[in-house]
């Protein structure tokens, strides 16, 4: 007589190992990428993480707290109106904000148009924010080759410096932290576009676009973060004052009272001390 039929085993469904695999595989090269790094790259750091949610979550919408920042500027310079003479932008370093020279400082000086002042308040007041207080702000100024010669700018070295300082300056006045800051001028060393042509001759348009100011804005790396939490702690300690000197005083006072001996003279350099109520004539 035949046994019963033997059941065929189903096959397993192993479709799921490709998935949780590649989200390890990830997961690996994200920790080895952390223990690698000597110094922190901050932006690239931002950028693998975003790269890592995508991979494994599906988040495509995800934006990058750099990004974020790039489109809060965008949104100040649209509601000013300022897209001509303001450009935002973002390099593999952070976002970048030129300024049109001509529309910000006077011909030939430092000094900042009081009709562009709301526009470097607005950024300011975006770069101070707890959000984003963790950015370095570098200010680069930018001249053409026209030489200038004068008693407060001997030459465009002295000038780009002066435009990159006062928006520093002007930052620090909006209560931005001046750790995050610096301030540099290149002169003419760094032209986007040729200032003359072949026979040496001016171009005026190329060398108004080569009068700039750039607003470099990044990440800081995390030993500069530090830095500034503990600045930040410094500024919140108390410090002792008068009041806390004279309590300190007294109370040192009343403890050398306590510890001197019936009929001990008094130390020399210590003031004497005062006659308690029964004393009193």
């Amino acid at each position: 007589m035949a046994g019963p039929a033997e059941i065929p085993e189903e096959a397993e469904e192993e479709e799921w190992i490709l998935t949780y695999a590649d989200a390890i595989t990830l997961l690996m090269a994200f920790f080895v990428m952390l223990l690698t790094f000597s110094k922190y790259d901050i932006p690239a750091f931002e950028e693998v993480k975003k790269g890592i949610s995508e991979a494994v979550g599906h988040r495509d919408n995800e934006q990058t707290p750099t990004e974020l920042l790039k489109i809060e500027i965008e949104d100040v310079v649209a509601s000013m109106q300022a897209e001509e003479v303001a450009k935002v932008t973002k390099d593999d370093k952070g976002i970048l904000i030129e300024l049109d020279s001509s529309a910000f400082y006077k011909p030939g000086s430092a000094d900042i148009l009081n009709q562009a002042r709301p526009l470097l308040k607005n950024v300011s007041d975006l770069l101070v924010s707890p959000t984003f207080r963790f950015y370095n702000v570098e200010i680069e100024g930018h001249t053409d080759d026209d030489p200038i010669s004068t008693p407060r700018y001997p030459s465009n070295w002295e000038l780009s410096a002066g435009r990159a300082t006062r928006v520093a300056r002007f930052f620090v006045k909006s209560k931005i932290d001046p750790l995050r800051l610096k301030a540099t001028g290149f002169a003419a060393t760094r032209p986007v576009v040729p200032n003359r042509d072949s026979k040496g001759k001016p171009l005026k348009k190329n060398m108004a676009k080569n009068r700039r100011v750039i607003i470099r804005v990044f990440p800081m790396d995390l030993k500069k973060r530090g830095k500034i939490k503990q600045a930040e702690a410094i500024k919140l300690t108390p410090k002792l004052g008068p009041d806390l000197e004279a309590q300190f005083k007294k109370r040192q006072e009343e403890l050398n009272k306590r510890l001197r001996k019936p009929g001990q003279k008094q130390p020399p350099g210590q003031p004497p001390a005062k006659p308690g109520p029964a004393q009193k004539k």
